[in-house]
């Protein structure tokens, strides 16, 4: 099993298939992963393999480091597309998001004003007025939505800690009002008799019934690209994610694929 345990607080640039040249910000420790969802496909593997032994870098130590990085970038003659939230777990529940926001924001807008900032998240913090209030305020609020079905929730993403409502995650979603990128993986395969497959009508209807709920400014579908921590697991095929981004955009939301 090959995972991936991102530096902190900032790692890259890495070249994202959505976003383009990405400089990361992960508000987790280093050494380990934390995260309110411990995915069957997550390229930093579960939770339990990766125990952290240092805390989540401070305020204070994500700004300096974004700055000094910035910095060096532009005398590299490098400017980034994006600056994405992402890392070694869910970056909202850093108990200084909304903080960060602001300091990312105002360097951003410094050293590259060109750049976007970006956050992908599970939505499991956006029950917190705080931290709406935050990605209201970036460029790219990518919220995850792998489905609506409970089940392949907690057999997939498998939450954590505060019990998971979907039907409360899709209201809270709703209250961006348009404002919120919703991302989704798509997959097949059969792992230890349990099977991952959500590419066809059983779940993509009712996740179109959501989107219609959240009328998000967009919708980015994609499928595995990296090794995953469980064995088994397929990648969506092209006419398969082309069919779904083919609903979406029926439904006048703009969707794209990544294959």
């Amino acid at each position: 099993m090959s995972t991936i345990i991102y530096p902190s607080p900032i790692f890259g640039p890495v070249h994202s298939r959505r976003l383009g040249l990405s400089l990361g910000i992960n508000l987790q420790p280093g050494d380990g992963k934390m995260c309110t969802f411990d995915c069957v496909y997550c390229e930093c593997g579960f939770n339990a393999d990766h125990r952290p032994h240092s805390p989540r870098p401070t305020r204070e130590e994500v700004a300096t480091s974004l700055e000094q990085t910035l910095i060096k970038m532009a005398e590299e003659g490098q400017v980034p597309d994006v600056l994405t939230f992402a890392g070694n777990g869910e970056p909202t529940g850093h108990p200084h998001f909304a903080e960060i926001i602001d300091d990312t924001l105002r360097l951003r807008d410094r050293y590259a004003p060109t750049a976007k900032v970006s956050v992908l998240s599970n939505a499991t913090f956006i029950h917190h007025p705080l931290v709406r209030a935050a990605l209201m305020r970036v460029d790219n609020n990518i919220q995850k939505l792998d489905t609506v079905d409970i089940d392949y929730i907690r057999k997939t993403d498998r939450p954590i800690g505060r019990t998971y409502d979907v039907d409360e995650v899709i209201a809270n979603l709703q209250l961006f009002q348009g404002r919120v990128i919703i991302q989704t993986m798509f997959m097949k395969g059969v792992a230890d008799g349990i099977d991952y497959d959500n590419t066809s009508d059983r779940y993509v209807q009712p996740w179109l019934h959501a989107l219609r709920l959240i009328t998000p400014r967009e919708v980015m579908i994609y499928t595995i690209d990296r090794e995953t921590p469980t064995r088994g697991l397929e990648k969506a095929t092209r006419q398969e994610l082309d069919a779904i981004r083919d609903k979406v955009i029926a439904e006048g939301i703009s969707c794209t694929a990544s294959y």
